[in-house]
């Protein structure tokens, strides 16, 4: 390191010292009190990784001066400290590591030379699903399915255990990656093996790694892609962020979850507008905020779009890290560094230099929900029944129902209406690491259970805890029968009914739904509720705080007012209201002190990376190189590198480009590259049972993200993306233009016969294209099919990244253009001019059948000189195995 600033000095804490860089040796010259926090991380990690030629000292001085209300455009690298993922995500991660180790024996490079080279921690957290629910071996037996179903991806993963250094796993059964990175994974100060501490950061394959921003570690989601470039020692390159402070004050009231705050958070900052936009929040309110509430809050940064939403380290970030368990030492760092490098927040700190600042009033948090499409519509408790009603006359419109069906299910006959409440699930980590409202879920369990009321019968109720700890907790409390007694039995360990993995509806009740077209609902503690994505019978979808859902399982429905109608009746035939059984703040605040221990913490922790008998039994080859199967339908080895030769392939012009699906706004990851169930009548389906794997073995897409041949035919496949190409028909259909327009297929069909007829393919969207998961398949499937260019009129900020480091051209229409205000209907055949490196716009020709052309201009969004580098390879993959090749 060059260390122009003379920057490195030591620290000693305790009988130990430390090395590290000291921001200090920036002043006086730059202003360090002026920084916001997150920015003082960027800082460092620029002073520390300052080399003359990635990082220079102009670089660390444009930032330390930087004026947040006008930043000069400036791109700076981000090294983070290590990479976190989860299964469904970090799978493909390691499947392209083992591609790599083949291709560079290919290229004539050493295989054992592809490792990481920073620590990565993978959490199996995504792959359980909620087949078994309502009994108290529901847990062991979803987990048995768990194994049976994903025994080829899970030997894979312990190969990568043995065969790669940096490599960690947490096995199954354990805990959602999110909750377990900040009870144990994260060291908000990072030591590495040289004894020098620096800020712990890191990249994420989920999009919701943003939720350890709230303990004051700077980390975002990226792609996959992204992330295996952080792993081979590659930075991240990024513009300098506009930070937006929120300046907090005042105190929840009565009533007021954390969960009805991520909710207002989270509808405010959407409305202002954070993409690509550091949040960071500060002001004498945080005092208020304990770190649980912090991480609820900082995990739904993707939700109100923002790249972190960060808080800075003070005595509560010390008082989370003794309650879980780490140790003195470590602590005592924590605070050490924090204060020497001007990081250590108290309330009469001074006010940091925010591009923006917004004020959050704790005292005006409301009852809420968000609903029934995305998160940031919020709905507050007294508003939930006409805003379910709303929906449903839209749903009429387009789907009417055929009215109330008599079913019976388990010995239950009841009538199944519209409104009905399908799923009621305490899952994801934004609320099941939260202490408060996992007490209060369990608090009002017990009132319910007192007064004799029950879940309706045809609710699909589950409690899936983000870690082991929060299990200690309830059954140190005594809630653990409370919750159960209305169905809420611990089903498993892992992200569940938020992902998608909500299991089957029991037939009865799917058949009713599918014969009477009826709309139903899931109300569920997560932070996810886009379309199709809880469950593909349920149309309308509630995020709401864990008592809330207990509530609504008791109710059985939306279309209902919680605030002024009953729940039920008790035993003794009275009517029950929810402020009947709602438990007061200082009841949940007594029974949190008395259960959460950090001993209970250290006790679920202590034996993380063993796994039980199930994991310990998985038997693997131990060679360098993976020994792929090529009978698997979960394990495959990806086409990225056939072909590949030492010289990039630099920009390849794109001309006589089709048109493959023409979107509208708000396209979702989950739209592109759906995670949840195989359909049978899909291509991926018929790809499975021509492999012989029979429909009730399909799993789901997210666990088969390791096989491209079924990814691929994933690809925009999910039942409710409206392609404009084939109008009235919803689905992954497309048509196939050859002079004239094709009939209704599978877009994955059409697009292979424009692959036979050496066709590039165009994507055509509207705003926030890509928004929601991290999916590094939503860009790996996309240049798979074919697709060369995607425009749109706006990108969310990781999907655009994935898309430049999967090799396809990211462009934006601009001047407010739009496919539909340019008449483009995707009949057209398009080329594209002016592309060459560095461009920021190109030009567009659209050829209509009958001859008439649209000329027009769009943005390239390729951003940063390293991203130019990436599509001149062809792709980050290619670029990264060309320099190791090298090497």
């Amino acid at each position: 390191m060059t260390d122009s600033f003379k920057a490195k000095t030591s620290l000693t804490v305790g009988s130990k010292t430390y090395t590290y860089f000291a921001l200090k040796a920036l002043e006086p010259k730059y202003s360090l009190s002026r920084l916001p926090y997150s920015i003082k991380v960027l800082l460092e990690n620029l002073l520390r990784h300052e080399d003359g030629v990635n990082t220079t000292k102009d670089d660390v001085e444009t930032l330390a001066g930087a004026d947040f209300k006008k930043l000069p455009q400036k791109d700076i690298n981000f090294t983070p400290a290590r990479v976190i993922l989860q299964d469904f995500t970090g799978v493909p991660c390691v499947v392209d590591l083992a591609a790599m180790r083949d291709a560079i024996k290919t290229l004539g490079g050493d295989a054992a030379k592809v490792n990481p080279l920073c620590p990565v921690e993978l959490v199996i957290d995504h792959s359980v699903m909620i087949d078994h629910y309502g009994s108290k071996d529901a847990l062991d037996l979803n987990a048995k399915v768990e194994f049976q179903r994903n025994e080829e991806r899970y030997t894979f993963l312990r190969w990568g255990q043995e065969a790669l250094k940096n490599f960690k796993a947490v096995p199954p059964d354990t805990g959602i990656v999110h909750q377990v990175n900040i009870e144990y994974l994260a060291r908000v100060v990072f030591e590495n093996d040289s004894g020098m501490l620096y800020p712990d950061s890191c990249f994420g394959t989920d999009s919701h790694t943003t939720m350890v921003n709230g303990i004051g570690v700077l980390g975002w989601g990226v792609g996959g892609i992204e992330a295996e470039a952080a792993m081979l020692g590659q930075p991240s390159s990024m513009l300098i962020p506009e930070v937006i402070g929120v300046k907090v004050s005042g105190k929840l009231a009565e009533g007021a979850t954390a969960t009805d705050l991520v909710l207002t958070v989270t509808e405010m900052l959407r409305k202002r507008g954070v993409v690509e936009k550091f949040v960071e929040f500060f002001g004498p309110g945080l005092a208020n905020l304990s770190a649980s509430d912090r991480n609820t809050i900082a995990n739904m940064g993707p939700e109100y779009g923002a790249t972190c939403g960060i808080f800075p380290i003070d005595s509560e970030t010390l008082n989370y890290l003794r309650l879980t368990g780490r140790s003195e030492q470590q602590i005592a760092v924590v605070e050490a560094y924090a204060k020497a490098q001007g990081m250590w927040w108290t309330p009469d700190a001074p006010e940091a230099e925010y591009t923006d600042v917004m004020t959050l009033d704790l005292g005006s948090i409301k009852p809420s929900l968000a609903g029934p499409k995305r998160p940031q519509d919020r709905v507050l408790l007294t508003d939930v029944k006409a805003n379910y009603r709303k929906a449903f006359e839209g749903e009429q419109k387009l789907r009417p129902s055929k009215g109330p069906a008599t079913v019976t299910d388990k010995g239950n006959t009841f009538e199944l209406k519209d409104g009905a409440v399908m799923i009621a699930a305490i899952t994801s980590c934004t609320n099941t690491s939260n202490p408060s409202v996992l007490i209060g879920a369990g608090l009002l369990a017990r009132k319910a259970r007192a007064l004799g009321l029950k879940s309706k019968p045809w609710v699909k109720t589950s409690l899936a805890p983000g870690s082991l700890a929060v299990t200690e907790y309830l059954q140190k409390a005594g809630l653990i029968e409370d919750l159960e007694s209305l169905g809420f039995y611990v089903t498993a360990y892992g992200c569940t009914t938020c992902i998608g993995n909500s299991g089957p509806l029991n037939e009865p009740l799917g058949k009713a739904i599918s014969d009477n077209t009826l709309s139903v609902s899931a109300v569920l503690s997560g932070n996810r509720n886009f379309e199709g994505r809880v469950h593909q019978d349920v149309r309308m979808n509630y995020l709401a705080s864990p008592p809330l859902v207990v509530a609504y399982a008791i109710a059985g429905s939306t279309d209902v007012d919680l605030t002024t109608e009953p729940l039920g009746k008790s035993s003794d035939g009275k009517d029950v209201f929810l402020k009947d059984i709602w438990p007061t703040n200082s009841e949940i605040q007594e029974l949190v002190a008395k259960a959460v221990t950090a001993e209970g913490f250290k006790k679920s922790y202590a034996d993380v990376l063993k796994g039980d008998a199930r994991w310990q039994s998985i038997k693997i080859s131990k060679s360098e190189t993976y020994p792929w199967d090529s009978k698997s339908t979960y394990i495959a080895n990806p086409p990225y590198f056939v072909g590949m030769t030492m010289t990039p392939p630099g920009i390849q012009p794109i001309k006589g480009a089709r048109a493959l699906a023409v979107l509208g706004d708000s396209i979702t990851t989950d739209h592109i590259s759906p995670a949840g169930d195989i359909k049978k009548d899909g291509p991926a389906g018929k790809f499975l049972e021509e492999h012989g794997v029979n429909k009730v073995d399909f799993n789901s897409f997210g666990s088969r993200r390791g096989n491209h041949e079924i990814m691929m035919r994933g690809t925009f496949a999910n039942t409710r993306i409206k392609n404009t190409m084939t109008p009235g028909v919803e689905g992954g259909v497309s048509r196939h233009f050859n002079g004239v327009a094709g009939p209704v297929e599978p877009i994955y069909d059409v697009a292979m016969k424009y692959q036979k007829e050496g066709i590039p393919l165009v994507v055509l969207a509207g705003k926030e294209y890509g928004t929601g998961s991290s999916r590094d398949w939503a860009a790996k499937g996309t240049i798979l099919l074919g697709v060369k260019a995607v425009i749109s009129e706006s990108f969310e900020r990781i999907h655009r990244a994935n898309l430049v480091g999967m090799g396809v051209l990211p462009l934006n229409f601009v001047d407010g253009q739009s496919a539909v205000s340019l008449g483009l209907d995707g009949s057209e055949v398009f080329d594209f001019d002016g592309l060459n490196n560095g461009a920021t716009e190109v030009s567009v020709t659209a050829k209509k059948p009958d001859g008439k052309s649209i000329s027009f201009k769009a943005k390239v969004r390729i951003n940063t000189p390293m991203e130019w580098q990436y599509y001149n390879h062809g792709g980050v993959l290619q670029y990264m195995l060309r320099q190791m090749a090298k090497a």
